[in-house]
């Protein structure tokens, strides 16, 4: 099979979706690599690097798509990205359909594979594609919302950590799963007061167990919310309902409890946010204000560290792209109800019933016993060949 990388598009996007072992794992299994020029750069990874491991460097995006049976990405295809879905084209990597109706709409018609990083589950139900993402993302959090609560950056000039004889900053935590848990390790290490709020109360009682004493649990509902964000400085989105739009938790009318120049960072952005008044922005235009409160949106946080960020993800996924270049999506699926759970759209299907809701599509049961079509499970092409393919 012939496994495709392109360089990542989005603005300041430094990840990339394979490192040179990855290559050479494939290529000694007998597929083809194709790299394109300067993917892994923005991680420290030259060209070099993967063409000693046996990959193939290639100069354009456009070569990378046309040529390929399983491209394999960081962040979802953007707009420019779109016009180079192929049919019968596998496409492995992080989608978040339910925030955005034209890429589900893209990737419907494009008759792809799509296969999504963020719904895919291992045995024990987890979600072991989005938790190393969760957890740069979760310490990213605190690390952002300390630098934008600063007055220079519109915030309420508050230290989180406070000083001898001045009290901390207050950090409020919607959501108590893996982005929760690690903004609270990190706020908590700082010297923050936090308190996390969850609906799942076993949960929380292992929360309890392992934060340290300036860490408290407590159940969410609308009353508990209120009062969370009325007296925080700094309030983190981390909710998360696999596969679905994130739920409103802060409405528009609520920033007016909070503290003029305090902090929203919603994690949940990717999903639609979790704040009323969330939208996306990115690393270079990061924040902006509505009613006093800043608003912290960026949609791929863990990009701008991206070498840390490359290799948590890279350790994930590659087992998973080795075993969908042996037996193609079907055959995976078929084996490995959790690799089932991460194709979302395949053929022009919807195949995940949230993101079908989401929108209003007819949902389509996942059926991995129809006959395979071109390009599933193939063998290794001739670079020549693959190059030329359009």
């Amino acid at each position: 099979m012939i496994v495709g990388v392109p360089r990542e598009v989005k603005s300041d996007e430094y990840r990339v979706a394979m490192l040179p072992v990855g290559a050479e794992e494939l290529t000694q299994a007998g597929h083809t690599v194709l790299v394109e020029a300067g993917a892994g750069l923005g991680s420290g990874i030259a060209d070099a690097q993967y063409e000693a491991a046996g990959a193939t460097i290639v100069p354009a995006a456009a070569e990378i798509w046309s040529a390929s049976d399983l491209v394999v990405k960081v962040k979802e295809p953007l707009t420019q990205e779109w016009p180079h879905l192929r049919a019968e084209q596998m496409l492995f990597t992080y989608f978040h359909f339910a925030a955005d109706e034209k890429l589900t709409t893209a990737v419907v018609d494009s008759g792809i594979t799509a296969i999504a990083y963020e719904t895919l589950r291992d045995a024990r139900g987890g979600l072991p594609l989005l938790t190393p993402m969760s957890e740069v993302a979760g310490r990213m959090s605190i690390q952002e919302g300390a630098k934008y609560l600063e007055r220079p950056q519109e915030g309420r000039g508050i230290l989180l950590a406070g000083v001898p004889g001045v009290a901390p900053a207050e950090v409020a935590i919607l959501g108590g799963g893996i982005v929760g848990s690690n903004a609270a390790k990190v706020a908590a290490g700082l010297g923050a007061t936090v308190r996390i709020l969850d609906v799942n109360l076993d949960r929380l009682r292992y929360l309890d167990d392992i934060m340290p004493p300036n860490v408290t649990t407590l159940y969410s509902d609308r009353h508990t919310i209120l009062e969370s964000i009325e007296r925080a400085d700094l309030v983190i989105g981390a909710v998360l309902i696999t596969g679905a739009r994130a739920p409103r938790l802060v409405r528009r009318d609520d920033l007016a409890r909070m503290k003029n120049g305090s902090v929203i960072v919603d994690v949940a952005i990717d999903q639609g946010g979790c704040v009323e008044t969330a939208r996306p922005t990115t690393h270079r235009q990061p924040t902006y204000v509505v009613d006093g409160v800043v608003h912290y949106c960026v949609t791929n946080m863990p990009g701008a560290v991206g070498r840390t960020s490359t290799y948590a993800l890279c350790n994930v996924t590659l087992p998973y792209v080795l075993q969908l270049a042996r037996l193609g999506w079907r055959g995976l699926a078929a084996a490995d109800p959790g690799v089932a759970a991460g194709v979302n759209v395949t053929r022009g299907r919807v195949t995940n019933l949230a993101v079908a809701q989401t929108f209003g599509l007819p949902f389509h049961p996942l059926d991995t016993t129809a006959p395979a079509v071109p390009g599933e499970g193939a063998g290794a092409v001739p670079l020549a060949v693959a190059v030329g393919r359009r």
